[in-house]
């Protein structure tokens, strides 16, 4: 088991238990102790757990574990993403955000322009928007995600109909010339494309990680999409292919 599969895990079961120990952690992983300790010691150094003798626990609040450790990953990168992304918004626009942490660096790389509609299904999105008065904020309803904070099903697709949207920022778990936009959650990708659908223009906003890789459920198809951003870290063989297929990528 790969390091962030390791990290993953063990923020999921902090999540879920309220603490966790060192022994159950290595037998649930298969790993030694002195690896769990060393993971315990990452995440803490992340602010994201407070280690305990034998164990830890969580740092803040529990169900923001997951997202905040996604945040923390490639965060330089993402960040120069949502720059390159704000700057394709004009003024006045209705911009429609999907959920996940390059579309939250979206968000915040918008929230000082003036006159601006923003769409969302992302709750933790909302709750940072809902406070800036120079922002119309719309959100969708649905049924909470806890692992992405995204409301989603029939009725937050029901709330998108009869929207016109000039911009959609999509975040994705992966983007390839074989399987086209994915997720892991097909509830999640039926909510996304409906987003997608209300756009004029859509975007996909995702690190160098998710370039080439494949998840569970199809979002849509590349030729709904005008153009990926993402960085310099992306494979370039698998760039390539996406551009072959006609996609624009810029990289940052």
């Amino acid at each position: 088991m790969q390091q962030s599969q390791r990290l993953s895990a063990i923020l999921e079961r902090l999540t879920a238990d309220g603490s966790v120990g060192v022994v159950e952690l290595a037998t649930a992983l298969d790993v030694s102790a002195a690896t769990v300790r060393r993971d315990l010691q990452l995440l803490e150094s992340q602010r994201l757990l407070d280690r305990t003798h034998g164990g830890a626990v969580p740092q803040g609040v529990l169900y923001e574990l997951p997202l905040r450790y996604k945040s923390a990953r490639q965060a330089a990168e993402k960040k120069r993403i949502a720059s390159e992304a704000a700057s394709r918004v004009g003024e006045g626009w209705a911009i429609g955000l999907g959920g996940g942490t390059t579309t939250t660096e979206v968000a915040r790389a918008l929230i000082d322009r003036p006159q601006l509609t923003i769409v969302t299904n992302a709750l933790n999105i909302a709750s940072e928007i809902a406070v800036r008065p120079n922002l119309k904020l719309v959100v969708t309803g649905g049924v909470a995600r806890l692992e992405s904070y995204e409301l989603v099903g029939p009725i937050a697709e029901a709330s998108l109909e009869g929207l016109n949207l000039d911009m959609v920022f999509m975040s994705v778990d992966g983007i390839s010339a074989r399987a086209h936009l994915t997720t892991h959650h097909e509830v999640e990708a039926g909510t996304n494309h409906a987003l997608i659908t209300r756009a004029d223009r859509v975007t996909v906003v995702a690190d160098s990680s998710k370039i080439g890789k494949v998840t569970f459920a199809r979002i849509c198809a590349l030729d709904q999409v005008d153009e990926l951003i993402t960085d310099d870290g992306a494979d370039p063989d698998e760039v390539a292919a996406l551009q072959e297929q006609g996609l624009t990528v810029t990289l940052v």
